[in-house]
């Protein structure tokens, strides 16, 4: 037994330290998005007070570590072999399910599976423990802390809602109040909102937070709650007055203050109230044999662990080994940068690109209900006030070049200061929230408040909150089951199963995060693109005409092989990569927008915008019709019906030949050539079809194969001409520069 112990006791270990790395590399977004987009420090700034609230957070969280001791299980009632069961069941469970989720890329929360996980396992053990003893069903209650679990289940729940409504209603005042010309209106009410901001950070982060602080003295904490009210008070006098001074004399922008102390108290709170979700489950489990081993001769099967209730507080030196492991992560992680940029790219209004989220029937309906309640108010409300509320939230006009940031200061403020608060007065009440679910609420309720849903782009927001919330109810009934289930197997195949399955967990995480191919970065033509000047346009046309037609001749090419084959598991794959790569050039198409937006330049220079639009817009029909054909013929192989024969598929053999040559070599000569037999290809089916029994169905897809590689040829040779016209103009342009420089001289 002491072996079993021991050794599941360091595997318990292990998944925790690179649970947390991998967590923490996820959820880094949640608290550096709004600073990072805002841009209102240095990068390594914004990282520095980070990692000190990461730091300090993690000290703070010892009060949640009894979510894990007695948040779900009533102790009492179990035995230290039977918790032992529950935990390992619990970490097994989080690591595999939390790995599928992100692999599916559906989505998903620590704070949630863990707490599932936890009720799922306790919930399964009970009823195994109330079947075997023929106790009634009623007895289930005994083993379940079921008031507190549901005071859980409601925490994380009511926080979707009331974070995307406080987002919404403080962001709506303060854009009232501060309008997007906050510049003009920041000297008067700014010494204000510093000192109101600053004082809830303060609040919670200190008053609210002590609580479950691993170092502070009771008569400490007698103190802080006998005086908390002078201490606000004086907190907000000061700063106030503080602020309102260096605004007045120095002309100092508060704001960047704020953003930073929002960054650190929501670095703080998600370290105090997420850091349980990672060592909470291997650190009961540690508690738990150190209270068995305390006596002297006891039998794990029979032993009881009412001594779980005993909470003395986690060892501050583990809180503090855990916030070391997360500011490392935050420090060196490469994922946890890839991810912060990336979510800075797609919350960013002026690039143009793909929504996040796709649309959904509920969201179009709440779209066209909102619209029509949109009407009513504006025949009640009188005109000169609808007037004068407009006018606060006019955006500011960007000078020509200037690029829109994801987030202005007012928007970033609210959503770290109103997150951070909302989750830290969770952790002070021993409730896990969902630190993902908070943010994003927070976020989506000051970006409908600031008119970031317009028309264009309010279904797919809806669409959004609406997949948040499914994910939850998701991740919670799949948590809920799966641990449920790996606990009776537990029960049922004893140790061995479950050293074997904490192994495969720990592999499967490793293998998944530290050893799988790196997702690609972001394009480096993407800076290129934005200049939007006729050079860069040249190159970057120079570069992706080419491997554009390279990747549709392969997939094309590979397509018809495939279906020849009859290997419907390979077109479904090329089907898949037709899919991505139109989403690919439809983004790249979409940069003209931006390129448009910022005008300025010369003739050429829009000239060569011009080019690039009638370029991509070729490419991207071409994607689109690639990828409607690959999804006919899949569909044609799935459906099993007969196979090209005879002239027909000898026919199309010798196409897919054909477009391998033109793919190594794109000259005019050999498409002209492949036309030709396209041609005689069709002509020689009409005579074909008439002499056979050819189902339409059949004849539809022959003909689709032919139309497509008529028009992929066609339509790439018209590009490759804008593309030689385009730089044949840059090099007559460098031309008459090098002949004019000598003259000048």
């Amino acid at each position: 037994m002491d072996t079993f112990i021991f050794a599941a006791l360091a595997l318990l270990g292990a998944l925790a330290i690179i649970d947390l790395f991998v967590g923490v590399s996820n959820d880094a977004v949640n608290f550096l998005n709004s600073a990072v987009g805002s841009r209102t420090a240095p990068f390594w700034v914004i990282m520095t007070v980070a990692s000190l609230g990461v730091l300090l957070g993690a000290t703070f969280s010892s009060g949640m570590m009894e979510v894990a001791r007695t948040g779900v299980l009533v102790p009492e009632h179990f035995t230290f072999h039977e918790v032992i069961i529950v935990f390992t069941a619990v970490m097994v469970c989080d690591v595999l399910l939390l790995n599928t989720f992100n692999s599916l890329g559906l989505p998903t929360s620590t704070t949630v599976s863990i707490v599932f996980e936890l009720l799922g396992g306790a919930t399964a053990l009970a009823c195994w423990k109330v079947w075997s003893s023929g106790a009634p069903i009623a007895d289930l209650g005994l083993y379940l802390n079921s008031g507190k679990a549901l005071a859980m289940i409601m925490a994380i729940l009511m926080s979707v809602v009331i974070a995307f409504f406080a987002g919404l209603l403080v962001q709506y005042l303060l854009r009232l109040i501060f309008s997007f010309h906050y510049e003009r209106y920041y000297r008067w009410f700014g010494g204000i909102y510093s000192g109101i901001s600053l004082t809830a950070v303060f609040y919670f982060l200190v008053i609210k937070g002590a609580k479950g602080a691993s170092f502070m003295q009771p008569e400490w904490l007698a103190w802080i709650q006998a005086n908390t009210s002078e201490l606000l008070l004086c907190c907000f006098a000061g700063l106030t007055v503080f602020f309102q001074i260096l605004i007045t004399l120095f002309r100092v922008n508060v704001f960047p203050v704020i953003i930073l102390a929002g960054t650190f108290s929501l670095a703080f709170a998600f370290a105090g109230n997420d850091l349980v979700n990672f060592i909470g489950v291997p650190l009961a489990a540690l508690d738990s044999y150190q209270i068995f081993s305390a006596v002297e001769g006891a039998d794990p099967m029979t032993f009881t662990m009412e001594g779980l209730r005993n909470n003395d507080g986690t060892p501050t030196l583990f809180l503090f080994g855990a916030g070391i492991v997360m500011v490392l992560t935050l420090r060196f992680s490469k994922k946890a940068h890839r991810v912060i940029r990336t979510s800075i790219s797609l919350a960013s209004s002026a690039r143009g690109g793909k929504e996040q989220f796709g649309s959904s029937m509920p969201a179009r309906v709440a779209v066209r209900g909102a619209i029509r309640m949109n009407e009513i108010v504006h025949q009640i409300i009188p005109v000169s006030i609808l007037k004068s509320l407009a006018l606060r939230f006019e955006k500011k006009k960007l000078a020509p070049g200037e690029v829109e940031l994801p987030f202005d200061e007012v928007r970033a403020s609210v959503n770290l200061v109103l997150a951070a608060a909302l989750i830290a007065s969770a952790t002070s009440l021993k409730l896990p929230l969902s630190t993902t679910y908070v943010t994003f609420m927070v976020a989506m309720g000051s970006s409908l408040a600031d008119g970031a849903w317009d028309r264009e782009s309010a279904v797919y927001r809806i669409s959004g909150v609406l997949t948040v919330i499914s994910g939850w109810f998701m991740t919670a009934f799949t948590a809920f089951t799966a641990c449920g289930t790996i606990c009776m197997l537990f029960i049922s195949w004893g140790e061995s199963l479950q050293l074997l399955l904490m192994v495969l967990a720990l592999c499967v995480v490793i293998r998944t995060n530290f050893f799988a191919k790196d997702e690609k970065e972001d394009n480096p033509n993407v800076d290129r693109i934005d200049k939007g000047d006729k050079e860069s346009i040249g190159e970057l046309l120079t570069e992706s005409v080419d491997s554009n037609l390279n990747t549709t001749l392969a997939l094309y090419a590979n397509g018809l092989n495939a279906f020849l084959d009859e290997d419907a598991t390979k077109l479904r794959e090329l089907k898949g990569d037709a899919a991505q790569f139109f989403d690919v050039i439809s983004v790249r198409r979409g940069e003209y927008y931006n390129m448009a937006l910022e005008g300025g330049g010369s003739k050429a220079d829009r000239d060569a915008r011009n080019f690039y639009y009638r370029a991509f817009t070729s490419m991207k029909e071409v994607s689109h019709a690639l990828r409607d054909q690959m999804g006919v013929a899949q569909n044609y192989v799935d459906n099993s019906h007969s196979p090209f024969r005879g002239r027909m598929r000898e026919n199309i053999k010798i196409l897919a030949t054909k477009l391998d040559e033109i793919r190594e070599n794109f000259v005019p000569v050999r498409c002209t050539q492949t036309l030709e037999f396209i041609e005689e290809a069709q002509r020689d089916f009409m005579v074909q079809i008439g002499e056979e029994k050819i189902s339409l169905r059949k004849s539809e897809l022959y003909l689709g194969y032919l139309l497509f590689a008529r028009e992929v040829l066609n339509r790439y040779m018209m590009v490759k001409l804008l593309q030689a016209e385009l730089e044949a103009g840059l090099e007559s342009q460098k031309d008459a520069s090098t002949e004019t420089t000598p003259s000048a001289q």
